[in-house]
């Protein structure tokens, strides 16, 4: 893993820069912007340059290339609904090594995206080992699941947030937690709770995130971790293959 912090630099760097461009893009075609953020949203390939780091790093770690699916063959059997379409898909000799989605959030709106990032995440996760559970990927043993998220550093995003209690008391973690907090602890306790191998969390600022700017607030949630874990499951498949 040469050089990770500076190829993951490059990454951040391609996200901001493909939002200002994708927005002046439809700002020129349509002579209006997307409300809010949607204009850059729409667009999409924001998150194209961490897909492709996590791609090449597999390649480097011995995976076949044409086996790390990103652009396309995406799909993949659920139980609670007929398919969904992940960001990268690793399937190595008809086996299902690997599947991970790619997310971010930028504001302003940080809360409903929050709660619906958070419902998305669990179902996603829900969903898939219970494929897995039922034998929709046979004959692969349980695939290694990851959770990578980029949040938009800002003030709205690390100033604390208030809780509502009408009823029951929240879990004292979230009292005074801002939405970076509540991320850091949402991709915390996805790990823990076995729905994900691993998770990452980045944040970074608008206003320096074009110069590859960023910054992971929790080591256990950071990327080194997450690429750890997982080409750890992709080195280990790689010997078994090799029968060393």
């Amino acid at each position: 893993m040469a050089d990770l912090s500076g190829r993951l630099a490059h990454a951040v760097r391609h996200f901001w820069r493909t939002r200002t461009t994708q927005a002046k893009k439809q700002g020129a075609t349509t002579g209006k912007k997307d409300s809010g953020a949607r204009s850059a949203v729409t667009g999409g390939a924001q998150m194209d340059g961490f897909v492709e780091l996590v791609r090449a790093l597999l390649v480097e770690e011995g995976i076949p290339k044409a086996s790390v699916h990103c652009e396309r063959s995406l799909e993949l059997p659920g139980y609670f609904r007929p398919q969904k379409e992940w960001d990268l898909v690793v399937v190595v000799d008809g086996r299902l090594l690997a599947t991970i989605e790619f997310k971010s959030q930028v504001g302003p709106s940080f809360g409903n995206n929050y709660n619906n990032r958070t419902e998305e995440a669990l179902g996603n996760a829900t969903d898939m080992l219970t494929a897995y559970r039922e034998g929709a990927f046979k004959p692969s043993s349980r695939p290694w699941l990851g959770y990578f998220f980029l949040l938009e550093e800002s003030p709205a995003s690390g100033s604390p947030v208030a809780v509502k209690e009408p009823h029951f008391a929240v879990f004292p973690e979230f009292l005074g937690a801002s939405y970076a907090k509540r991320y850091e602890i949402l991709l915390t306790k996805l790990v823990r709770e076995r729905l994900y191998d691993a998770t990452c969390l980045l944040l970074s600022p608008a206003n320096q995130g074009a110069r590859g700017v960023y910054h992971e607030p929790n080591p256990e949630v950071g990327f080194r971790n997450f690429v750890a874990s997982l080409l750890g499951r992709a080195g280990a498949y790689i010997k078994t293959r090799e029968g060393t």
